[in-house]
């Protein structure tokens, strides 16, 4: 099923997913107080995401836009007046809380709208608005965990909330969507100051559990630590974790069909697919037994997996129905750990050949909100490090590939928001405005006005690179060949462990991709075997076109080049992270 599903997306053109976050995108307010209120520090909205800011992601190559925070989680702000519990400022991390301490699986952030009783009506208008504008709409679902305040004050009538009718004097049942601990209550952990040095009116050192339940990653404790995720409980699933993880899924768990509920909801909503929040937590059998139910509602449904279990990728793909797999452990960390120069080229052969026959199915990226921005000084501190990093995420196979917004202007992400602290990461904790990205805001005309000459060039690049990425059919849709492995093992003169050059090719389009990842020129002679020629189907004498033309030191003239003879080669002059690309005719 999986196989069919991303076949049919690839002859579409390859995915180009824009991880948007809500909250963050649209805020023009740069004040930026530590720890600051809605009022003071501003919030961006549904409304703010208009027409001309689509127009701009669709001119961007972005072909999906994920509309990260949407759904309704644990916040400080107090939204009483409108019927919406205040949450305690105990087990809030931040002002404005994770967005993964989901608070009602059936509406939306009330931060995000400009009339709280009206926010599912603007959320659906920006659905509308987004396919209007021809992009689809991808949302979270997070599976495993949600807010220790949870309680729905919108569901659907029949519907029924998560341990309304549990049995809470016992640690499991297959039927209770939680685990409990009997007669223990639940402790806030006594280093946790939720606020720091500021006051908030719910702070007082103490959350009301009584029986406590089970910690979101896991823990089965009352007192769990403040680095767990000790703001969210587990749901249950019908493993019993702590009698040798147990499984207890005939008859089909409470907590699959709640979930398979919630999923059909935001799908007849017109939610075109599911970034889905750690499934490696979540038995397999679940995704097994849901995705094809979702499919059934609509077969378009996309569903994308965070999972950090390589062993398990076949799993999730094969069985779970996945459509995408995050691609973190493999091409994201190598890529990293060469740009930081704690590994050289070489090591990307190992990462494809360990990913063969299900490289399709992952999604590639540089950043996310839980990763560190690349111009970070975390990172690399610097955005055009990334570009060959950037190039071979996007062309190197026929998978997605995803930016976060900022990322194509460079956001650093400094200094300190909040709960986060400077940790290299735009905060998902608290309200702030995204100093480099609000330039290209240019409040609110969505222009890039105020984005330098280099930053300028920087979204040049982008744009150019997915546009490419997502109509290149031999991306999209055609096969990979290394030659990087070849021209090392041969030790031909001039190519070293800092360049990576590969073809790919489809039966009506065959390129060249040749990167660069040292921060000096490289010299570097690119031999193609006869074998690959042969893939080709080309003749004695070929031409290498140049997909770019050069707009920075990062890219390429425009020049056509002749090879009369394998044997001879390819000579280039790459500059510092340099790239080319070349279609072959």
């Amino acid at each position: 099923m999986a196989a069919s599903i991303s076949e049919k997306l690839m002859k579409d053109g390859k995915i180009v997913v824009y991880q948007l976050f809500t909250r963050l995108f649209g805020n023009i307010d740069t004040t930026n107080k530590i720890y600051g209120t809605i009022e003071e520090n501003g919030v961006g909205k549904f409304n703010d995401i208009n027409t001309k800011a689509l127009k701009e992601l669709k001119k961007l190559g972005i072909t999906h836009v994920w509309y990260t925070g949407a759904i309704e989680h644990a916040v400080l702000t107090d939204y009483t007046k409108y019927g919406i519990p205040l949450d305690d400022a105990d087990v809030v991390k931040g002002r404005a809380g994770s967005p993964y301490a989901v608070k009602d699986y059936y509406d939306v952030n009330p931060d995000l709208a400009e009339s709280v009783q009206d926010r599912l009506k603007e959320f659906q208008e920006l659905v509308d608005r987004t396919h209007k504008n021809k992009l689809k709409v991808l949302i979270d679902f997070v599976p495993n965990h949600v807010a220790r305040s949870y309680g729905s004050d919108v569901k659907p009538q029949g519907i029924k909330d998560l341990g309304e009718d549990d049995d809470t004097s016992v640690r499991f049942s297959p039927n209770n969507n939680f685990y409990y601990l009997p007669e223990r209550s639940f402790q806030v952990p006594s280093d946790y100051l939720p606020l720091g040095e500021y006051d908030f009116p719910t702070k007082d050192g103490k959350f009301d559990e009584l029986p406590a339940k089970a910690t979101g990653n896991d823990q089965f404790t009352e007192a769990p630590s403040k680095d767990d995720w000790f703001e969210t409980v587990k749901l249950n699933y019908g493993i019993d974790y702590e009698n040798l993880h147990s499984e207890h899924f005939d008859p089909i768990p409470d907590t699959w069909l709640k979930m398979f509920d919630i999923l059909k909801y935001w799908t007849d909503k017109g939610v075109d697919g599911f970034r889905c929040d750690m499934v490696h937590m979540v038995p397999v059998a679940f995704w097994h037994w849901v995705i094809p139910k979702i499919k059934k509602v609509n077969p378009e449904v996309l569903f994308i997996a965070e999972i950090y279990e390589a062993h398990r990728y076949g799993d999730f793909i094969f069985h779970g129905h996945f459509d995408y797999l995050y691609d973190k452990v493999g091409l994201y960390d190598m890529l990293r750990a060469i740009i930081q120069g704690q590994a050289s080229t070489d090591q990307l052969t190992d990462i494809w050949k360990s990913q063969e026959g299900i490289s399709q199915y992952m999604l590639r990226f540089l950043e996310n909100h839980d990763e560190q921005r690349i111009a970070s000084p975390h990172f690399a501190g610097d955005p055009v490090k990334a570009i060959p990093a950037m190039v071979v995420s996007a062309t190197m196979h026929t998978g997605p590939v995803m930016i976060y917004f900022g990322q194509e202007v460079g956001e650093p992400a400094d200094g300190v928001a909040g709960f986060s602290g400077d940790d290299g990461r735009t905060t998902h904790f608290d309200y702030w405005g995204v100093p480099e990205h609000q330039k290209w805001l240019n409040g609110g005309k969505f222009d890039g006005g105020q984005l330098s000459k280099d930053q300028k060039k920087l979204r040049k690049f982008y744009e150019d690179l997915l546009n490419y990425a997502h109509k290149s059919l031999a991306i999209s849709q055609g096969d990979f060949y290394d030659l990087h492995y070849y021209n090392r093992t041969h030790e031909f003169n001039g190519y070293s462990n800092q360049v990576y050059a590969y073809l790919r090719h489809s039966g009506s389009e065959q390129i060249l991709v040749v990167v660069n990842f040292a921060g000096h020129k490289e010299n570097c002679l690119v031999k193609i075997p006869e074998d690959a020629f042969q893939l080709l189907k080309t003749g004695d004498s070929v031409s290498f076109i140049s997909e770019f033309n050069k707009t920075g030191d990062f890219e390429v003239t425009k020049e056509h080049l002749t090879l009369v003879n394998s044997d001879e080669g390819l000579k280039f002059s790459l500059p510092a992270y340099g790239f080319e690309i070349f279609k072959i005719t």
